[in-house]
């Protein structure tokens, strides 16, 4: 499969996916987190799902298109080993959707960060909540969620919070 051929898919599965989480989550109401802002697509579809309100967004710096950027109280910038405790400390357990598509290429480096990624967004996420991602995290207290229809198995993956 070409490289563009994969990122088509790759995007029309994280699209399927948080349109699902969408209606799984209608009508309730918390923090929606953004894992890696990039040039600010998937916020800006986020935005358009949820509200731009409700979303906090975590990078180490902006490099978005300028329509896409949070204000300064949504974003927390830096390394992500130390925005996630900040934000624990300052939302609790308030996250009904985190969206992480941070992964790196290297396989070593995607599941040690799913591995911390899978203990700190734990105090993060609210019972019922789901996590999207490109990687497979280990989320505890949580279950797998089938995929929505035409999305492949591994290309995204989702979890609910059941406790």
């Amino acid at each position: 499969m070409s490289r563009l051929d994969s990122v088509i898919r790759r995007l029309k599965a994280q699209r399927s996916c948080l349109n699902f989480a969408a209606g799984e989550l209608t009508g309730q109401q918390g923090a929606i987190l953004e894992l890696g802002l990039g040039n600010g697509r998937t916020y800006d579809h986020l935005g358009e799902l949820f509200g731009r309100d409700a979303i906090y967004v975590f990078d180490r710096r902006v490099a978005a298109h300028p329509a896409c950027i949070p204000d300064d109280q949504h974003l927390f910038l830096g390394d992500i080993h130390d925005t996630l405790p900040a934000a624990a400390e300052r939302l609790g357990r308030s996250a009904l959707l985190a969206h992480c598509d941070i992964g790196t290429g290297v396989e070593e480096e995607n599941r040690k960060l799913a591995a911390y990624l899978a203990q700190a967004l734990a105090p993060l996420l609210a019972p019922g909540g789901l996590l999207i991602s490109d990687q497979p995290i280990a989320l505890p207290d949580s279950e797998a969620v089938a995929l929505p229809e035409g999305v492949p198995a591994n290309r995204y993956f989702i979890r609910r919070v059941v406790s």
